[in-house]
């Protein structure tokens, strides 16, 4: 009895810490002219956060991703990369910029997608509990949110299904040149 006890302790102390993170907004954002500076883990709350210094700032024009380790919200990722596309603006990467998983899915809703030398776009698949998204099939309900907003962002799906294949979620595979010409994720080198 005292081992079941600990287990719902702990699972309920694991529910309540990711409720806590998503809860708050784990990027930071600076706004420097026309640049909103963003690095950090894309959560519920980034969207927010994202409207207000675009409604403070209207000279902003690029939203530039320095380090994102990604998302604990797909549908707040969503979210935010359609406010980008419908506000016009670019997104972009520097030199040292490390992008992985969600944040890649939010660099592609930049209306002009510009990479420097030195950055890295990381993709891998994702998971349902015990179940790797390639597990399923692809007409699975499960695909759906994600495949129809990269094919919102570049015209077509081809670019999730390779990110299915590229790594397993607890992996990671660092995008090549050719990948990135591939599935069209930049508009300009």
């Amino acid at each position: 009895m005292r081992q079941l006890i600990a287990v719902f302790a702990l699972l309920v102390s694991l529910v309540a810490c990711g409720t806590h993170e998503n809860a708050s907004d784990g990027t930071r954002m600076q706004v420097q002219g026309p640049y909103l500076l963003m690095s950090g883990t894309i959560t519920s709350r980034t969207p927010a956060n994202f409207a207000r210094h675009l409604a403070e700032n209207p000279r902003i024009d690029t939203v530039v991703l320095g380090q994102i380790d990604g998302s604990i919200d797909a549908a707040a990722t969503h979210l935010m990369g359609r406010q980008i596309r419908k506000a016009g603006l670019a997104t972009e990467l520097r030199s040292g910029s490390v992008v992985d998983s969600g944040g890649v899915e939010l660099f592609i809703a930049g209306v002009t997608r510009r990479m420097a030398p030195g950055a890295a776009l990381r993709v891998h698949s994702w998971r349902n509990g015990y179940r790797e998204g390639r597990s399923f099939p692809r007409q699975s309900p499960k695909h759906q949110m994600t495949r129809r907003y990269m094919a919102e962002m570049l015209g077509n799906d081809a670019f999730y299904w390779f990110t299915l294949q590229a790594a397993p979620s607890d992996e990671i595979h660092e995008m090549t040149a050719a990948e990135i010409r591939r599935y069209g994720v930049l508009t300009q080198p």
